[in-house]
């Protein structure tokens, strides 16, 4: 069974449908004990990271989280909370990956939010097994998490580089949304769901 974290984040609902699509059993919770239990868990999420680390602090899910030791997805800002910190709200996130999330600079060439498709590359680990480097995969973000010994996939817009993926022993993180990244993002979720 796959725990779906439930901290009043947005697009919840896509990557429910997502797993759907996939035949996969899932519940959606903020229970500690059942996080503890599933096999996988997913922390997905839309919004602001300051609102989504309160509202999980709230829930006493911190630490739940971090003690996890079984395979864990956090999707775009599901992925920024779990690093050091955010500047959207000056925020201390969980510090599980090794970098901070910083606000894009916007620039002619590289419009805030990055929105739309784009493409990842130096993909790393059993995550992106089977997926061409230079896929594209679907961003919607105005905060990007650094470059570190974390990264698993990169992405540029504009003059920025950053990590599009970030891998720490079982945990997971994907600033794009696999779940809206049709054929591709389908595949790296089999993947996750497959470690």
């Amino acid at each position: 069974m796959i725990a779906i974290v439930d901290y009043n984040a947005g697009n919840i609902k896509s990557v429910c449908n997502a797993l759907d699509r996939l035949g996969a059993e899932y519940v959606l919770t903020d229970q500690a004990s059942c996080i503890e239990s599933a096999a996988k868990v997913i922390l997905p999420g839309v919004g602001n990271a300051a609102e989504a680390m309160r509202e999980l602090r709230e829930r006493g899910l911190v630490e739940t989280i971090r003690g996890l030791r079984r395979p864990v997805l956090g999707i775009c800002v599901g992925m920024q909370l779990m690093c050091r910190h955010s500047e959207e709200g000056d925020t201390p996130c969980m510090d599980i990956f090794d970098c901070d999330v910083r606000r894009f600079v916007p620039a002619p060439d590289a419009k805030v939010p990055h929105m739309g498709w784009n493409a990842i590359s130096n993909l790393e680990k059993k995550l992106f097994t089977g997926i061409p480097r230079g896929s594209f995969v679907y961003f919607v973000h105005s905060y990007r998490p650094d470059l570190c010994q974390d990264t698993i996939a990169t992405c540029r817009h504009g003059a920025d580089m950053f990590s599009a993926a970030l891998k720490y022993e079982k945990f997971y993180g994907t600033q794009f949304h696999p779940e809206k990244s049709g054929g591709v993002g389908e595949k790296i979720l089999q993947n996750f769901l497959a470690l």
